[in-house]
């Protein structure tokens, strides 16, 4: 065929084919360079020592998901799935970007978070990074706050109740309805985390007492001010200070494998939340002292009985039965429902402040008495034996 061809149109086609395996070649190595620099941010990813943020967290597992799958052409997760429904929007948002477009961007978000982990963030995707142990999600008039520590039963620490008394303030002033407020895994909440008190300096004891219940004092107040419908999803077991403060709830909605435990005697201390003024008032003074005095577990169908509790759900359907129980609450008038709290809350505003006061002074002491340290270091010592 050569013979067929004038030598410049031969040459010219010769060239032509040369420059399109070169290039095929070249891409081939391009992107053999990317997928192991994509391998390489993988691991490098499970070696830093800073957790990021859960905005940052959602932006690598939608990059991952998009670079080893493709397009998310998944099923949206349920209503009340708050940690999925975030995951599967994140991945969505990258639409039609290409598998080596998020092993780039994969690639480069590792690299900055690695390079910049001692250094403050100031990249948009990390703007609300102070929510490190919730999730926040504003959708359909409703703010969302998902207690997210499961692996720890999303017990409280310092840095949480800090986060929790934000995102009120914040749901408060924004354009939502209501406020709800549930957990990730298998508990609601298993109240303090105790960890925080295994290394107390006991020359410091009086200042981190103090300390703690200027932050329990501000806690409480969230919501005891809070101006909006305050709903509570009790997706399991609740205990502690996750009870207490139930009483300043609107609606308490419970799973049917939940339960409500206030172990403040057998651990030297008292209540907190304004459970010693709402809880005589909610379920009437004798079975308030079995709950607050003599650490008695009630399950939900006994809270629901006591009033504590508004409505109780089968486990296996509480996603999808809460989410319709929201949907009928905030199609009601905002407005009416913001007026209609405050007439309610106005009159014991003073009363669920002034206990409030009460009840940090009291524990203020508690956390000093020989006898609250012995409880606990009973309860530490009874953990490592199991």
């Amino acid at each position: 065929m050569a013979r067929l061809l004038r030598a410049p149109t031969y040459l010219f086609l010769t060239r032509q084919a040369n420059r399109v395996l070169n290039s095929y070649q070249t891409i081939r190595c391009m992107s053999a360079g990317l997928d192991g620099d994509f391998d390489a941010a993988k691991e490098r990813l499970n070696t830093l020592t800073e957790e990021p943020g859960n905005d940052v967290k959602l932006r690598i597992y939608a990059l991952f998901k998009q670079a080893t799958i493709g397009e998310n052409t998944s099923k949206k997760p349920g209503t009340f799935n708050f940690v999925g429904q975030a995951k599967w929007t994140a991945w969505s948002s990258l639409g039609k970007m290409t598998q080596d477009e998020a092993k780039s961007e994969y690639v480069k978000l590792v690299d900055e978070l690695a390079g910049q982990e001692v250094a403050d963030t100031t990249n948009t995707e990390t703007s609300n990074s102070e929510y490190k142990n919730l999730i926040v999600t504003q959708e359909n008039k409703i703010t969302t706050i998902t207690l997210n520590r499961p692996t720890r039963k999303n017990a409280l620490t310092v840095e949480m109740y800090e986060e929790i008394i934000v995102a009120l303030n914040t749901a408060a002033k924004d354009s939502s309805t209501i406020a709800v407020i549930t957990g990730t895994g298998d508990y609601y909440c298993s109240g303090n985390d105790l960890e925080n008190f295994k290394n107390i300096n006991p020359s410091n004891m009086n200042q981190i007492a103090t300390d703690s219940g200027d932050l329990l004092r501000r806690y409480v107040s969230a919501y005891i001010d809070f101006p909006k419908p305050l709903i509570a999803a009790i997706n399991g077991p609740a205990i502690g200070v996750s009870v207490t403060v139930l009483g300043l709830f609107d609606v308490v909605f419970a799973s049917d494998n939940a339960t409500f435990s206030t172990p403040f005697s057998s651990l030297g201390q008292s209540p907190e939340g304004c459970a010693s003024y709402t809880f005589p008032k909610i379920m009437g003074h004798a079975k308030a002292c079995e709950m607050i005095m003599f650490n008695k577990k009630i399950d939900a169908q006994e809270a629901l009985s006591s009033g504590l509790v508004t409505k109780v759900f089968p486990q296996d359907s509480f996603q999808t039965s809460v989410a319709s129980a929201l949907k009928e609450i905030v199609d009601l008038p905002a407005k009416s429902l913001l007026y209609s709290k405050a007439l309610m809350r106005g009159p014991e505003l003073e009363q669920l402040h002034k206990t409030n006061i009460a009840e940090c002074d009291r524990l203020i002491e508690r956390w000093q008495s020989d006898d609250c340290a012995n409880a606990i270091m009973k309860f530490f010592a009874g953990k490592e034996k199991h």
